[in-house]
């Protein structure tokens, strides 16, 4: 293996996270924390959304690769798909901040004590969606490549931000 090759082997291994030994899945979903923090960091909505695309296909790229590196399908410390699902799971809640008069959130927003919550429970509906994968969740794992990797995790962001939304309208019935 040449050094190309041994770096995006790493990198669609999360920079070593999916090498961890017992759910790396989970592991992995951790480094997308700091991810999002990075693409908030500008302040900028087009910035945010242009970067979860720009990773998308980050991540489609080096998991086909990381598939022919490793003889496998769908390897499981392959990770970077989880990695770049997580910012995907907050674009929605973003979304109401900015449709509120509210600021785009900083790096720190979403690890504040008003906003942990939520963002624990984005991470365990992440995970229950991406572990399930029901429906149309599980059948993109058909896609060729590594787009099959990829975009059931981005399928299962898209459900958690439905989630987000619901929460958000609850959150809000009776409010001024």
């Amino acid at each position: 293996m040449n050094g190309i090759q041994r770096l995006t082997l790493w990198t669609s291994q999360g920079f070593g996270l999916g090498r961890f030994p017992v759910a790396p899945g989970t592991i992995g979903t951790l480094g997308g924390f700091p991810l999002l923090a990075l693409l908030l960091l500008p302040g900028n909505f087009v910035f945010f959304t242009v970067g979860c695309l720009a990773l998308g296909g980050i991540s489609v790229w080096t998991s086909g690769e990381a598939e022919k590196l490793l003889s496998q399908s769908d390897p499981g410390s392959v990770v970077i798909d989880e990695i770049a699902a997580i910012p995907v799971c907050y674009l929605s809640w973003i979304i109401w901040l900015i449709a509120h008069n509210q600021a785009f959130p900083s790096p720190l927003f979403f690890f504040q004590p008003d906003n942990f919550m939520g963002t624990i429970g984005i991470f365990f509906a992440f995970r229950l969606f991406d572990v399930w994968k029901p429906w149309l969740i599980g059948q993109s794992q058909k896609l060729r490549a590594g787009w099959g990797i990829t975009v059931d995790d981005f399928l299962a962001a898209l459900v958690v931000n439905f989630l987000v939304l619901g929460v958000l309208c609850i959150k809000t019935i009776g409010k001024p």
